[in-house]
């Protein structure tokens, strides 16, 4: 009872302060009025959209920057190579969970979300929730995996490249390139077109602007400092959910409250059925477009995250006796924030009847037009300080990726292998001012080829899924073959794409051309989608059954060496094989067990039955979203804090380190 006391409180202390939040007068927005003329462009003056993305981005820049500083000089924080590229191999549990929430919780999370949910109802959330939460969750056997067999890698690259030689290692190198210039580009697609949508600010000219503050705090403190910055992003992007789940469902003026928006929403199915759902309704699971979006996010999202160096790089940081539970309890966070925030807003938007054209709904625009109708001028604000927050930091994950991968995989691998840590720390430094100036390029070429977030995040599966299982298995088991996991990505790439283009030709509504349209259709992305991944993995399963080759483990320590060494040294923590193979078995249960709730043991019942929800079953829906996410709030928030208490209260002593150089130990 003790235990679970601090727990309640600080979860009420949230909602109640999230509730005065929602009190923001609603005046002028009365029922009723929301849909006539609302004009989303409309929302804010312009130099909001300035302020946010130029002065918000500064203030966090001076802040973090501020706080590396504190580090140094406090808790003897050296800018070492290894600690600017894995953060000191010492991150704990909360710190890992908070920065794989943030990295995890991009533009899409926040729109795309609601945007199924505006199209198929509440599968919509739920699919996009447990379709992406999966990878996270099972990606802690891979981080163990790290842990235990190349204890000193700083990219997950080195490992191929150990096993396979410099052929391999350029082919998954472009694979993992692709991967970062995706996920940047959708995290900008997103960010820009909502700060145009609500203020009026010039797209372009948003997607340059928003990566430079996270640009300033990324040079000076490399990867400890967007752990920093991701933990301090999600907490305001907790806050302002639980912001909006009080506006929605307790300050319910407007919405009527749950009771007020199963009516509302029952209504709206009546006008606008949505085809292929169990009655027409939004409140069913038994949704075909919701099932097809789901398997289409589950394959795409692996992709994602096991291709994309931002989480092997989380892993790498983290503590070995931290990283299966960081992950698990990130994954499990995570899921709260899509699931609640596009059953709350994408919801909202549909029971208010918010005036949006489709083009709008696939630029995301659904949470910030129901914020508007719902808060006013205070509902467009917090959604774009929410989204800048987003993008922010799973974009600093990606610069210090790209920069790992540059720096480890390129410079240090093909044209300096015996440079320097500080020539290291140099080039890091270099790719994080190149890439994070070229990201804004990247959005804005997209946004002139006409692709939209929505188009982007489907077809990412296509692009990179067929690498997934090749990587999984490199680390995963000692048979896999040079030929076959390189064959297999290659050539599922060419297979995801040329099902992509065949299926999109097929589609009778679109006359056989082959556009943005025909391929941005459902059944386009989901064939070409799982072609990819499956194609991939059959190569490499079966080849490298037919080879028969086997690999030494022990190769990977004697091959992947640090570049400094001191008393952060080989940087880990020390653990005994025994304790690292409870942790891998640990990984496979927990982290198996939560997958098949998610997506069997909840949804499929729910699916087979047909089941229409009525008010009672709206309502366990409505509690079981705000719970989990008042839950995920008191962990992301108050977990790293409690573990921090040493050296925080180092800190406020004013006391110099007497732990070495190493530092970070408390952080």
């Amino acid at each position: 009872m003790d235990k679970t006391r601090p727990v309640s409180i600080a979860c009420v202390a949230l909602f109640t302060a999230s509730i005065f939040l929602a009190g923001y007068p609603q005046s002028a927005f009365a029922a009723g009025e929301i849909s006539e003329g609302f004009a989303i462009g409309e929302a804010l003056p312009e130099w909001i959209g300035w302020a946010v993305v130029v002065g918000l981005g500064g203030v966090f820049a001076v802040i973090i920057t501020l706080e590396v500083k504190i580090e140094e000089k406090y808790l003897g924080v050296n800018q070492t190579s290894e600690m600017f590229n894995t953060a000191g191999r010492t991150i704990k549990t909360g710190l890992t969970a908070a920065a794989i929430v943030s990295a995890w919780t991009w533009a899409a999370t926040l729109l795309q979300s609601s945007t199924v949910a505006y199209q198929y109802g509440i599968s919509g959330p739920f699919w996009y929730a447990a379709g992406a939460s999966i990878q996270v969750l099972l990606f802690g056997i891979l981080a163990i995996e790290l842990k235990r067999k190349a204890p000193n890698a700083h990219t997950f690259l080195e490992i191929i490249r150990a096993r396979f030689g410099d052929g391999s290692h350029k082919v998954f190198l472009v694979f993992a390139l692709m991967t970062n210039m995706i996920v940047t580009a959708m995290l900008l697609l997103g960010g820009s077109a909502v700060v145009n949508g609500l203020t009026g600010m010039d797209i372009s000219l948003a997607a340059f602007l928003i990566p430079i503050g996270v640009m300033i705090y990324t040079l000076v403190g490399g990867l400890k400092a967007t752990f920093v910055a991701d933990y301090m992003h999600t907490i305001i992007i907790f806050i302002v959910i639980l912001t909006f789940v009080a506006a929605v469902y307790i300050n319910a003026d407007i919405t009527g409250g749950i009771e007020g928006m199963y009516e509302k929403l029952v209504a709206a199915a009546d006008l606008r059925p949505i085809e292929g759902n169990a009655a027409g309704a939004f409140l069913t699971m038994a949704s075909i477009g919701g099932l097809m979006f789901g398997i289409i996010n589950i394959v795409g999202n692996f992709g994602t995250v096991f291709v994309d160096q931002a989480y092997w790089q989380r892993a790498i940081a983290a503590q070995p006796s931290s990283t299966v539970k960081g992950f698990l309890l990130g994954g499990a966070c995570w899921f709260a924030i899509p699931f609640t925030l596009a059953t709350t807003m994408g919801l909202t938007a549909v029971a208010l009847d918010v005036d949006l054209t489709p083009a709008q709904v696939q630029l995301g625009l659904v949470v910030p037009a129901a914020a508007t109708a719902l808060m006013g001028e205070a509902g467009a604000i917090m959604v774009l300080t929410m989204l800048f927050m987003a993008v922010t930091s799973a974009g600093s994950a990606e610069l210090i990726a790209v920069s790992s991968l540059i720096t480890y995989d390129v410079y240090r691998t093909y044209k300096n292998p015996n440079a320097s840590g500080k020539q290291l720390v140099k080039v890091s430094r270099a790719t994080i001012l190149g890439f994070g100036l070229g990201m804004g390029g990247l959005a804005v070429i997209l946004l002139h080829m006409g692709l939209s977030l929505g188009f982007v995040y489907l077809a990412m599966g296509i692009i990179i899924g067929a690498a997934v299982i090749p990587i999984a298995l490199t680390i995963l088991w000692r048979r896999t073959n040079r030929v076959a996991a390189t064959s297999g990505a290659i050539i599922g790439l060419v297979v995801a794409v040329t099902t992509w283009l065949l299926v999109a030709a097929s589609l009778p509504d679109y006359g056989g051309e082959i556009n943005l349209d025909s391929l941005g259709h459902n059944y386009s992305m989901l064939f070409g989608n799982i072609a990819g991944i499956l194609t991939g993995g059959a190569i490499t399963i079966f080849g490298s059954l037919a080879a028969k080759t086997t690999f030494d483990w022990n190769d990977l320590k004697k091959k992947i060496t640090l570049v400094e060494l001191s008393e952060s040294g080989s940087a880990q923590v020390a653990e005994n094989e025994e304790t690292l193979k409870k942790a891998f078995r640990f990984s496979l249960t927990g982290g198996g067990i939560m997958t098949l709730v998610l997506i069997i043991a909840w949804p499929m019942p729910l699916i087979a039955s047909g089941l229409v929800f009525d008010i009672m079953a709206y309502s366990v829906w409505v509690g079981i979203s705000v719970v989990w996410v008042s839950v995920a709030s008191f962990f992301i928030i108050f977990l790293p804090i409690i573990e921090a208490r040493k050296g925080i209260a180092q800190v406020f002593a004013k006391r110099k380190p007497v732990s070495g150089p190493s530092g970070g130990d408390e952080s």
